[in-house]
């Protein structure tokens, strides 16, 4: 097994290219450039990908919603085997340029929707964030319903993705329902929220009033 080291940037993407790596060790900060330069940069993809970093919590957050793996520093040796066991699996490097792609727009400033990587069986598949209804708890598993209809099964809490999406305009109405804000029709005393999918959904006692104030009424 051959294995290389580049410490700058133009090392990386020159290295890259040219020996079209299986699995790359990526840190954010590469003197006065970035891990994010090199991969918007490079034309080759087809490889695991595992950033490192010591600090950016900002960027930890994009590669939740990219799905892309990570390892803090220092960096602890069962997790670095876990990563790189992992790494070998087929399904890491399935899709990694949309993988990337939904990174590097967590990472921008423009106002583009951002989106949100899903693992399924036979790879990823990438949701916009705006079109996105509900997710709905199944113990350990999460539900995520779409406004085209569409359902996807993750096998990820919805604590994770409350989280996530939080920020996005969604808000935990019950333990079971993270709604969108965007899609809710109405409201009733019973303290059930109807959403514009016609989903029914109760919103537990203790967050009636954070959810009624939200929605700017009260």
């Amino acid at each position: 097994m051959q294995v290389s080291c580049f410490r700058t940037a133009a090392e990386a993407e020159k290295g890259i290219e040219i020996q079209r790596p299986d699995i790359i060790f990526l840190d954010i900060q590469l003197q006065n450039k970035t891990g994010f330069d090199v991969l918007s940069a490079i034309s080759y993809r087809d490889f695991s990908l595992i950033f490192t970093t010591a600090y950016e919590q900002y960027a930890i957050e994009a590669f939740k919603f990219s799905a892309v793996d990570y390892l803090l520093k220092p960096i602890d040796k069962e997790d670095f085997e876990k990563a790189l066991q992992k790494a070998f699996d087929k399904v890491e490097r399935a899709q990694l340029n949309e993988r990337i792609d939904v990174l590097l727009s967590h990472l921008s400033s423009n106002n583009h929707p951002k989106r949100i990587s899903i693992p399924s069986y036979e790879g990823y598949q990438f949701l916009a964030i705006p079109e996105i209804v509900r997710c709905e708890a199944d113990i350990n598993y999460t539900h995520i319903f779409t406004s085209a209809g569409e359902k996807h099964t993750v096998s990820k809490s919805l604590k994770h993705f409350e989280g996530l999406l939080t920020a996005y305009g969604f808000f935990r109405i019950h333990n079971s329902h993270l709604i969108n804000l965007d899609y809710v029709k109405s409201y009733a005393r019973s303290g059930y929220v109807t959403l514009s999918d016609n989903s029914h959904l109760e919103v537990s006692s203790r967050r009636k009033d954070a959810f009624l104030k939200i929605c700017g009424r009260l």
